[in-house]
């Protein structure tokens, strides 16, 4: 939701959900040691599905890389956020791909002027969203606790994305990161959309409210709407239970009430055993590493807002 509503600005633009950028990084895929964009980058981007959505093709990707000077990979990702904000008639380009805020400082030390809003919702209600398409990452699979304990380990998902969105927006201070509460955006909608052009330094348009207007699938076309999901009524009591046992103190430090102020014993056991589990599944592992650009290495979403250099997402 949040995206449809920032992209419906007019001026900012946000891209599909791109999932690569940090990616090709790490990896250096197509990049010299020094991240500068060789040949075997532009087929590589090219042969990615989710950037092939961006439209842009071969030649338009060779203009950015010629001129006989070393293109970095940061310039080049400028280009394309660029080249798509152009298309959309849009000054400043965003990302919304949830697994970035577990990359935000590798794409701060990429971006050092893009901001970046975090969105978070009560972890209980993210449950109810996520119950019935379990985490998975396309290429490695399902979580293997997934099965026995899709509460806890979606509990303890939502506290690991969390707290690494929050531990690196600390380090970037104000200036550079938002937080918003799901629950405070829908409820006040206008004030929450006043506040956060504010923070990209741009005037509110009413237009970020009547986003729905202007969509064509029908889910996208729903307005803002409270009260879609309520664990309170909606989530089995055991569940609220094993949920708490895992990540009660995160709710509390958010502000969000607990329906369990004591959780059994065993409860707690369980929630020990899922962790030694996920400390050693291979998905976690990745996932929950978040390093910087120099010692190179997604529910809640953080968006990148930039101009001039890029706009990307955490």
């Amino acid at each position: 939701m949040l995206q449809r509503i920032v992209n419906a600005h007019p001026q900012i633009a946000i891209t599909p959900e791109t999932h690569w950028i940090p990616r090709f990084f790490k990896k250096r895929k197509g990049l010299t040691s020094e991240g500068v964009v060789t040949p075997k980058l532009i087929s590589g981007l090219l042969e990615e599905p989710r950037f092939t959505r961006l439209g842009i093709g071969r030649e338009e990707l060779l203009a950015m890389t010629a001129g006989g000077r070393p293109v970095s990979y940061a310039s080049l990702v400028t280009a394309i956020f660029d080249s798509y904000g152009k298309a959309q008639g849009k000054a400043l380009v965003g990302d919304k791909t949830p697994g970035y805020v577990r990359r935000m400082n590798t794409l701060h030390d990429l971006w050092p002027e893009a901001r970046f809003v975090h969105l978070i919702r009560d972890g209980r209600d993210v449950y109810l969203s996520m119950r019935h398409r379990p985490l998975h990452d396309p290429k490695v699979g399902l979580f293997d606790t997934w099965a026995e304990e899709p509460v806890l380990t979606a509990a303890l998902w939502w506290e690991l994305n969390v707290r690494r969105g929050r531990k690196a927006g600390n380090s970037l201070g104000p200036g550079l990161y938002c937080e918003i509460r799901y629950e405070s955006l829908v409820a006040h909608p206008r004030e929450e959309c006043e506040a956060l052009s504010a923070f990209l330094g741009l005037p509110y348009d009413d237009a970020m409210l009547r986003f729905n207007e202007t969509q064509t699938k029908k889910k996208a076309r729903r307005p803002i709407t409270p009260g879609l999901r309520d664990w309170r009524t909606q989530m089995p009591a055991g569940d609220v239970e094993r949920f708490e046992a895992a990540a009660g103190d995160l709710l509390e430090e958010l502000g969000y009430s607990r329906a369990c102020l004591r959780p059994q014993p065993e409860m707690l056991e369980s929630v020990s055993r899922i962790r030694n589990l996920l400390s050693q599944d291979p998905v976690w592992i990745h996932d929950s590493r978040q390093r910087g650009v120099t010692d190179v290495n997604e529910v809640t979403s953080s968006t990148a807002i930039g101009s001039g250099d890029a706009s990307v997402q955490g």
